[in-house]
């Protein structure tokens, strides 16, 4: 609130903002109070962090450090593992004692860049790819959007998994590696043949869909 406060003046604006702060959040069906940082998954926590974290850019670009931030996902690049080691140290000094945030230790870590994953991606020289997990992620959930027990008509079907696949192709498209591309591709397309051969159901239904998309009389049968 205090750094909110460096550019808002508005009274009211900071006390709906403390009110948004301490209203607490909902664990089952019981509300408990707010005692420390914001709920998670608010609109505003987002905006809240940055402008806490305003802070910590700030200061690593007075030390000349080349990083990365996305909101609380922070890449230091170093030129060796003992400079590593050491800004490690100092940034969480930073972050514990003047920020007074928690660091997570079980994942911050110093490694060399293509041991390294930051925000699904890993590196490999001058190379960018998915992250072997964003990947198998991708495939679980192609798996339920083409699960044949999901009863849902296959307009509806289509329609979800076409925006769930171009946005994961418009968010990992950067990627420099696409071999399991074309074998994911052929996979999905068999799936979705199962959904239609499912939802078609009888013989005669079946050959007719078949005619309708241009088979012929002998191969339908």
């Amino acid at each position: 609130m205090a750094r909110v406060g460096r550019k808002v003046r508005d009274k009211r604006l900071l006390a709906l903002i403390g009110a948004y702060l301490r209203a607490g959040v909902l664990v089952g069906e019981t509300l408990e109070a707010t005692a420390i940082g914001t709920p998670q998954g608010g609109p505003l926590s987002p905006l809240l962090a940055n402008i806490l974290l305003d802070d910590l850019d700030k200061e690593l670009e007075s030390r000349g450090h080349r990083f990365v931030r996305y909101a609380d996902d922070l890449l230091i690049l170093v030129r060796s593992h003992r400079a590593g080691e050491r800004v490690m140290a100092s940034v969480s000094r930073y972050l514990t004692k003047t920020l007074k945030l928690v660091v997570n230790t079980h994942k911050s870590r110093v490694v060399k860049t293509d041991d390294c994953e930051f925000l699904g991606f890993t590196f490999r020289g001058k190379k960018l790819r998915w992250s072997e997990r964003a990947y198998q992620d991708f495939r679980h959930r192609l798996r339920k959007l083409t699960g044949r027990s999901w009863g849902v008509s296959m307009a509806y079907r289509l329609k979800k998994l076409s925006e769930y696949v171009r946005g994961w192709m418009g968010y990992f498209g950067i990627s420099d590696y696409y071999r399991p591309i074309p074998e994911l591709d052929h996979w999905l397309r068999r799936r979705i043949r199962l959904c239609d051969w499912k939802q078609w159901r009888g013989v005669r239904n079946r050959i007719r869909q078949l005619l309708a998309l241009g088979s012929s009389k002998r191969a339908a049968i």
